[in-house]
């Protein structure tokens, strides 16, 4: 858009920054830069993903199509096991086309470099040339230094990845026959492939047992190493080991003797290879198509690709410059419109990471400009990027594995995510708030701010998309997948709508679309099916108007997108005065224009919105491969801990360990979240901690199991920003040009209320709304009824929700060192009490039951003590800024502070 706030950002030298942005998301997540025939692969694979996806959450699992004249045919009819194993098949061949084998710069590649070097130098002759060879052949197989090339070994484990997936999908019913008789009963991989006969002979006569070995067998391990691998390119080194020694563990664990103290616990019974694999490789309950694998078919991966057409189409955009027509002119303008950008943007991309870079590309340029220091401008825009993955309607992909493991409605989660979420912006609004005023920065210049009225007339119609989602989620309650999908196809309508848009197409457009519904409407009323079934010959009877409007509406999205695609075939050079798409779709339609040697054809509308399909397919699948190898290679630590039976065991050691007390628990919980976390997805880490501590903490203090599922998924976020691998920080540090290490220190202090939130509501469940204890089937969220009992929603819900508010606020002051003026060391721990007692007395549990006080009773009283020390803390420091001490406060040192601050 042209008129966007980020004109002081441009003038200084900053116009390649969103360029330098890309660049450091593709440091961060390995990824390649891919180029000609193998791009155009990546593609085509991406786009057959979200396809893929988009049948099943339209279809089921039956995939079926209807044609005019001919009518309906099935295409498939496909089990969970089949669905799953297609869904990590497309994830690991786009792994391993956008993720390198290596760049030469591993533990491995330096040590054999080093090797090479020191033989070269000292041996020299014949050797030497043997070694030159052999480092160039597997230069030539696996490396990849610049990360543009594709090499033979990512050839042969796509090839792998296709035959595994391949044989889940045609042998269904070999497989189910296997599950009886286990894998060793399978065919040899020779009956399957009778050309392998003389290589299996040849092997057989130097004692390898291939002929002899199941072909399940050697797929499934096939399958089982190529996740792994696939984990090792997409996601690091150590979760691939963490992973890997799961399976070790699950093998030879029966050598731990069970009577060795502390760790027999650990002891298993004895399982083989083929039952270890047969759990892996061809299981739905646990293992690598386990529920992670599930959660991602069934909500993950749709609620992506929602995020990415909304990004495609322009939205991004227009919510940054959204929150700054909203909070530019305030004090500290800049750092609040990134907390309302990365709050807009988290609603769409559920990633620290992406968040942080889409965002503060724009963002971090303007704090910087406008007075903030280096450091604490990339911790802001982290911090608030972070929240994403924890703010609704759509979360970070872990919400929708709670949904699974809890057994909780998806609308439920919402409702009960949503004051923790604005809490947790809310306590970032008021440090930087504080910083602002601290150092005197003021808000954006007059003329780099568009009108707050212009711009929504402008763009309202991206608002739409989100509204619709939360109305499908929290008011009709449909399923997550289902939500996503009508919410898709009012999103392609939309675009198709305001792309044909403009004053001269405006009534035949409208026209158009009354038309074509009047006329489904009536094939509903008169013959009980839609036009499209009724012009293929299909009859039912026919159905009152009401009814057969029902049934026409959910077409009505079709029908836009037809209409308004028939428009811009006809006008194809027409302008579009509402829409402008993100910069990815300009640059795919070019790209695809010049392949085509028709680079006119970027020009064209409806080109242009076949490019923005396209594009958006492209990117959600793109973003959700890192997630679906993720939760792939997660789900065989549960299958691990399942199959081997260390859950029970490893609970009451848990349990023992922490003297069965919640608060001992939690904060063992919190540390290894965040310990674990360092550089892994949340949603790994909200897996293995599930899988290892859930049901400890949940059995533990009789509290919502809701609750606890997000108290783990809370820590797992501020893994994102805490040092020493904090990788949302360090990706706002890139653009930031600050010290790394100093950005995850700061952005780790400006989420602190992060970390004490999640106590908050564990010990006071209503401030989730929520009421009743144990697992989902005994805990509701308020109803009107519970409202108005005033002797628990006062005490249990509001005093809580109000004391949690007051203490984030408190937290601000604590971190900043500042309110009205300087606090001195004394205030600033008098402050960081009263956050305490505001928010989660609880955490003082050995003192209530010390003094033997009702819990009720002891909460209420150290919510009080907490609420008149902070008043008092505010008042007195409120007196220092009037003067009234003697020692007016100098209110020109921030000024003259903000004066020296780096712009």
């Amino acid at each position: 858009m042209s008129e966007t706030p980020t004109t002081d950002a441009e003038t200084d030298a900053d116009d390649s920054l969103p360029e330098d942005a890309d660049e450091i998301v593709q440091e961060l997540e390995r990824k390649r830069s891919l180029r000609g025939l193998a791009a155009a692969l990546a593609a085509l694979i991406g786009i057959g993903f979200s396809v893929f996806q988009l049948w099943l959450a339209a279809r089921g699992f039956v995939l079926t199509v209807t044609l005019p004249v001919v009518g309906r045919i099935e295409v498939a009819a496909l089990q969970q096991l089949q669905v799953n194993a297609l869904h990590v098949t497309f994830a690991l061949l786009l792994a391993f086309l956008l993720f390198p084998p290596t760049k030469g710069d591993g533990f491995l590649a330096r040590r054999l470099s080093a090797a090479h070097d020191a033989i070269d130098a000292r041996v020299g002759g014949p050797v030497a040339r043997v070694v030159d060879a052999v480092a160039a052949a597997l230069a030539w197989l696996a490396l990849d230094r610049e990360g543009e090339r594709v090499t033979p070994v990512d050839l042969g484990c796509m090839v792998l990845a296709v035959l595994a997936g391949g044989y889940v999908l045609t042998e269904f019913a070999e497989i189910q026959r296997l599950r009886v008789f286990g894998l060793e009963s399978g065919r040899p991989i020779q009956e399957v492939f009778t050309v392998l006969h003389p290589v299996v002979d040849a092997l057989g006569a130097v004692g390898v047992p291939l002929g002899s070995t199941s072909y399940a067998f050697l797929v499934g391990v096939a399958g089982t190493l190529l996740v792994l691998e696939a984990t090792r390119r997409a996601l690091g080194f150590p979760l691939m080991v963490l992973v890997s020694s799961f399976l070790v563990y699950a093998r030879f664990g029966y050598l731990i003797p069970s009577d060795t103290p502390l760790v027999g616990v650990f002891g298993t019974t004895r399982i083989d290879w083929y039952t270890i694999i047969q759990n892996m490789w061809f299981n739905t309950e646990n293992g690598i198509f386990g529920i992670p694998v599930s959660v991602s078919v069934q909500f993950i991966y749709i609620f992506v690709l929602f995020g990415a057409f909304l990004e495609m189409s322009g939205a991004g955009r227009w919510f940054i410059d959204f929150a700054y027509s909203l909070t530019g002119r305030r004090k500290g303008g800049p750092a609040k419109a990134s907390i309302l950008a990365s709050g807009f943007m988290g609603t769409i991309s559920g990633s620290s990471i992406a968040n942080t870079v889409t965002t503060g590309a724009f963002t971090i340029p303007l704090m910087k400009r406008s007075g903030y220091r280096s450091e604490f401008a990339g911790a802001v825009e982290a911090s608030a990027s972070s929240g994403g993955q924890i703010l609704p309607p759509v979360m970070g992909a872990a919400a929708f594995l709670i949904v699974s493991y809890t057994g909780t409605p998806f609308s439920e989660v919402v409702v009960a995510a949503t004051i923790p979420a604005v809490v947790f912006f809310f306590g970032v609004w008021v440090m930087v708030h504080l910083e602002a005023s601290r150092t005197g920065i003021g808000g954006v210049a007059e003329d780099a701010l568009v009108d707050v009225k212009a711009h929504l007339r402008k763009g309202w119609f991206y608002l739409l998309p989100l509204g619709l989602l939360i109305y499908y989620l929290v008011i009709i309650r449909y399923t997550p997948a289902r939500s996503a999908w009508f919410t898709i196809v009012a999103l392609f309508a939309l675009v198709a709508l305001v792309a044909a848009y403009n004053e001269r197409t405006r009534l035949p457009l409208l026209v158009g679309i009354a038309a074509l519904f009047a006329a489904d409407l009536a094939s509903f009323a008169v013959a009980g099916v839609n036009a499209v079934e009724l012009l293929a010959g299909a009859r039912a009877a026919g159905m009152p108007l009401g009814e057969a409007f029902a049934y026409a509406s959910p077409h009505l999205g079709w029908i836009v997108v037809l209409v308004s695609v028939v428009a811009l075939l006809a006008r194809p050079r027409g302008d579009s005065p509402l829409l402008d798409y993100d910069e990815h779709v300009d640059d795919s339609a070019a790209t695809v224009a010049g392949l085509l040697r028709r680079p006119s054809l970027a020009d064209n509308r409806a080109f242009g919105y076949l490019s923005f399909v396209g594009a958006s397919m492209e990117s959600g699948a793109r973003t959700a491969t890192t997630v679906v190898v993720a939760v792939a290679a997660a789900g065989i630590i549960p299958g691990v801990v399942a199959s081997t039976g260390l859950g029970p065991n490893l609970t009451s050691l848990i349990l023992a360990v922490s003297g069965e007390s919640l608060v001992l628990l939690l904060l063992i919980t919190g540390v290894a979240s965040i310990i674990l976390g360092m550089g892994m997805p949340t949603t790994v880490t909200y897996i293995i901690l599930v899988s290892l501590l859930g049901s400890a903490i949940s059995d533990i203090g009789g509290i919502p199991i809701l609750a606890a599922h997000l108290f783990i998924l809370y820590f797992g976020v501020i893994a994102d920003i805490t040092p020493p691998v904090a990788v949302a920080a360090y990706a706002a540090s890139g653009i930031a040009k600050s010290d790394q290490f100093q950005t995850g220190v700061e952005a780790f202090s400006l989420s602190l209320n992060k970390a004490i939130v999640p106590f908050a509501f564990v010990l006071s469940p209503g401030i989730l709304l929520l009421r009743g204890t144990g697992g989902a089937e005994s805990v509701r969220t308020l109803t009107a009824a519970d409202v108005l009992d005033l002797g628990f929603f006062v005490p249990e819900v509001l005093i809580p929700v109000i004391g949690v508010f007051l203490g984030v606020y408190a937290l601000g002051p604590t971190v900043i060192g500042y309110l009205y003026s300087s606090l001195s060391r004394l205030e600033r721990t008098g402050f960081a009490v009263a956050a305490l007692l505001l928010m989660a007395p609880g955490l003082l549990g050995v003192l209530r039951d010390a003094l033997g006080v009702a819990p009720l009773t002891f909460d209420l009283t150290l919510r009080a003590l907490g609420f008149a020390l902070f008043v008092a803390l505010v008042l007195k420091n409120r007196r220092t800024r009037d003067g009234a001490d003697g020692e007016p406060a100098n209110a020109d040192a921030g000024v003259d502070a903000a004066a020296t601050t780096e712009a």
